[in-house]
C-alpha cells in the first residue's frame, strides 16, 4: 500500500465533531477541514441551534464528507421510530441512538433508517466512569454497562456502537461485526476536559476502533487543518499492513 493510499484510509476514519453554536462557525469550520478529515459530526448544540437546515446544507457544500448525526435519541420506541423516520432522510450517514433504550427501542429505529443510514448505539458516554455511573443510578460499572448494550445492540441489528477505546477489546468479542466509534480521543499531552475515559488516537486504532471522533483538539487548535493532519499520521501509521 503507498503512502498516499494508507493517508487516505486513515482520514476516513477521522470524525470531527462540530460542537459549535452557529451555522456561520460549522461552515466556516467545515470549509478549513474539507480534505483533512473524512467525516463532520452534527451533535445536539449545533441541530438544535439550526435544525435539520444545517445537515442539509453541509451535505450540499461538502458531498465529499460523510456526515455523522448525533443525537443520541432516548425515548419510547414510537417516538425513536418517528424521529429516526426523519432523521434518516437528512443525508447522513449516521444517526445515534442510546442503546439503554434496550433492544426494542433500538429495533424500531433500525427499521426505520433501513438503507438511509446507519443507526449507532451509544453505550456508556465517555464522560462517565464508575462513580457517575453511580450517581446515575446504575448497579453496573462502564464496562459491564458497555457489554449489556453492545449485546442489544447486535440483537437490534445496529450498524455501530459508540464507545470508548477501553472498552473495545470486550466489545470485539461481543460485536465484531460492528464498526466502533470511539470518541474520548485525546492525542498525547492534550487536555481531558470533561472527559474520563479516553485514548490516544494510536491507542484506539491499535485496539480495534474502526473511527475515532475528535472534537476539542482540533476544533480549537491554533490551526485546526494542521491539527487533523497530525491526527491522521498517527491513525496511519497505527493501521495493520
Amino acid at each position: 500500500m503507498s503512502e498516499a493510499d494508507r493517508l487516505e484510509r486513515a482520514r476516513a476514519r477521522l470524525i470531527v465533531a462540530l460542537d459549535v453554536p452557529t451555522r456561520d462557525a460549522a461552515l466556516a469550520l467545515a470549509e478549513r477541514l474539507a480534505g483533512h478529515v473524512g467525516m463532520l459530526k452534527i451533535g445536539l448544540e449545533l441541530f438544535v441551534a439550526e435544525g435539520p437546515t444545517i445537515v442539509r446544507e453541509l451535505r450540499a457544500r461538502h458531498p465529499e464528507l460523510e456526515l455523522f448525526l448525533d443525537l443520541k435519541l432516548h425515548d419510547i420506541p414510537n417516538t425513536m421510530a418517528a424521529a429516526m423516520r426523519s432523521a434518516s432522510t437528512l443525508g447522513a450517514r449516521f444517526v445515534t441512538v442510546h442503546a439503554g433504550s434496550g433492544v426494542a427501542h433500538l429495533r424500531a429505529c433500525v427499521e426505520q433508517a433501513g438503507d438511509s443510514a446507519g443507526v449507532l448505539a451509544v453505550t456508556v458516554l465517555t464522560s462517565q466512569d464508575e462513580q457517575a455511573c453511580r450517581e446515575a443510578g446504575h448497579t453496573r460499572g462502564p464496562a459491564e454497562l458497555v457489554g449489556i448494550r453492545a449485546r442489544a445492540a447486535v440483537e437490534a441489528g445496529c450498524a455501530g456502537l459508540v464507545c470508548s477505546g477501553q472498552e473495545l477489546e470486550a466489545v470485539a468479542a461481543i460485536a465484531p461485526q460492528l464498526l466502533k466509534i470511539v470518541p474520548g480521543i485525546r492525542p498525547a499531552g492534550s487536555e481531558l476536559g470533561d472527559q474520563k475515559r479516553v485514548m490516544t488516537p494510536a491507542q484506539a486504532i491499535a485496539a480495534g476502533a474502526t473511527h475515532l471522533v475528535v472534537g476539542r483538539p482540533i476544533r480549537t487548535a491554533e490551526d485546526p487543518p494542521a491539527a487533523a493532519d497530525a491526527i491522521v499520521a498517527e491513525i496511519a501509521a497505527a493501521l495493520p499492513s
